[in-house]
């Protein structure tokens, strides 16, 4: 009969140490290889001209928000009524903090937070000031007309942000993606402010003129 062998509690301990020594080494290297794979990925999108592109747009957008919280101010001193003259004063203070938001943009994807020349909201904002310049002063005709160059000004950012807001998503910007969207829906909340005025006399009051 042959000789039963006992294995040592110490021997077990050590082999169980060697196991654990073991997984810690191929966690870490498999922890390497994807954190690897995920720098590599990075990179590869930020070289991409969709990248590049988004990059692009989002200039173009911190332009428009900049200039337009310097326009606003004109258009609330041009108002008719007070309730739209407060509308145009509170999206001014929300433009503020789009242009801040964007700034946080350009922080969290590494990019110097640039200015683009937006053609788009300067022409919204010329065409603004001519409204104010073809309107009779404190007729409601003016805040009708006012409303209007708004809500153009607004739909142009909802698209814009809308569109923003998705290139962020497919790119896997978590971050980005909700700060984009929170803009988003506060653009969305200002052109539904402006329809609910515009509604609730001024149209009426306007044609009546």
């Amino acid at each position: 009969m042959a000789p039963i062998t006992k294995k040592s509690p110490t021997s077990k301990k050590v082999m169980g140490l060697e196991g654990l020594q073991t997984d810690s080494k191929s966690m870490s290297s498999k922890k390497g290889q994807t954190n690897s794979k995920k720098s590599s990925s990075d990179k590869k999108m930020k070289d991409s001209e969709f990248h590049k592109f988004f990059i692009d747009e989002l200039k173009d957008i911190y332009w428009a928000e900049k200039h337009l919280s310097k326009a606003l101010p004109k258009l609330k001193k041009a108002a008719t009524t007070d309730e739209l003259s407060k509308a145009f004063e509170k999206h001014t203070q929300e433009t503020e903090t789009h242009i801040e938001t964007l700034e946080k943009v350009f922080e969290l994807l590494g990019e110097k937070a640039t200015a683009k020349k937006c053609d788009a909201m300067e022409g919204l904002i010329e065409e603004a000031n001519s409204i104010i310049a073809d309107t009779t002063k404190s007729t409601m005709l003016r805040d009708a007309a006012l409303i209007l160059a708004a809500q153009k000004v607004e739909h142009y950012e909802i698209a814009t942000y809308g569109t923003l807001r998705t290139f962020s998503e497919k790119m896997g910007h978590q971050e980005v993606t909700t700060l984009l969207d929170q803009t988003l829906k506060n653009e969305k909340d200002t052109d539904v402010a402006l329809t609910k005025i515009a509604v609730k006399h001024i149209n009426e009051k306007a044609s009546e003129e």
